[in-house]
């Protein structure tokens, strides 16, 4: 016979799996109130969740306390996990349960998985996501960048072409105005701009701040891409008034002397248009040369 007073911990079942999705388990045990909450707290019985780390087998502690209901968060898609109870007296005892093994559900498609396979240049991913239909090769991010943006700017090349060939959009702009040829002339990646030269991407288009393709491409410091630029038929002027841009031509070899076909030359059309710093430039880098 037992000691008077000593109660005999029976086995538990094993937690009752509840709702399941692609990050998390739910998971309740207790459910016929066998260990009830009887007198001060102190008599309580004491639950704790293991889960089973797959490499070692062993089994760690992810919850301890008075509660009948857990939530396990934080965890893979399509992954198994092993779990089980464990119920402990006042006097220390305890019993396990035995264990339970639950699968998380596959992610869903979505516009943030869409991204976070093109931030890592994940090509199988992007291309595995664009395929299931389920999600849009141009929806935006929280910061208004649509992927096809993201790797044009990161010199994605293979994920540009996944994108455009999966209907992705060339001229779709961002909050600033910025499409994805702005952002790959900033980062300086030619053989993106040239791919969204023959896709047909203007050299035209501006930003909200008025600025051009050109314009981004003279901030990034890249004179070998605004030379090829030039070649490509993407005008420059003096008139828009930018002055690292005339500045990064003229240091480059950018001829001060070609007229329009009325014969009117660079600083004329400066002056004309009362560009006066413009003018000064021009005529200070002139000197220099001389």
């Amino acid at each position: 016979m037992e000691p008077a007073g000593e109660v005999v911990i029976q086995r538990p079942d094993p937690p009752v799996v509840g709702k399941v999705n692609h990050y998390s388990i739910e998971l309740y045990w207790d459910i016929n109130n066998i260990y009830q909450r009887i007198g001060p707290s102190n008599k309580w019985f004491q639950f704790s969740i293991e889960e089973e780390d797959v490499k070692t087998h062993m089994y760690g502690t992810i919850y301890s306390g008075y509660s009948k209901q857990r939530i396990v968060e934080g965890l893979e898609s399509s992954t198994s996990y092993r779990f089980r109870l464990k119920v402990t007296g006042q006097n220390g005892e305890y019993a396990y349960s035995p264990v339970v093994t639950v699968s998380t559900t596959r992610e869903p498609m979505t516009g943030e998985l869409l991204h976070r396979a093109v931030n890592r240049n994940d090509e199988a991913a992007v291309l595995k996501i664009l395929q299931s239909g389920h999600v849009k090769a141009d929806i935006p991010d929280k910061l208004g960048f649509s992927p096809l943006m993201v790797a044009a700017q990161r010199g994605y090349f293979r994920i540009v072409q996944l994108l455009i060939d999966h209907g992705a959009d060339i001229n779709q702009e961002n909050g600033s105005g910025k499409n994805s040829l702005m952002l790959a002339c900033f980062a300086g990646h030619l053989d993106i701009i040239q791919f969204l030269r023959k896709q047909g991407a203007s050299w035209e288009s501006r930003d909200k701040g008025g600025c051009t393709a050109m314009h981004w491409a003279v901030d990034g410091g890249n004179v070998k891409l605004i030379d090829w630029m030039i070649g490509d038929g993407c005008e420059v002027a003096t008139l828009n008034n930018h002055e690292r841009l005339v500045r990064l031509l003229i240091e480059n070899g950018a001829d001060c002397s070609i007229t329009n076909e009325y014969g009117i030359g660079i600083s004329q059309m400066a002056k004309a248009f009362n560009r006066q710093n413009m003018v000064v430039i021009l005529e200070d880098m002139k000197k220099e040369i001389l």
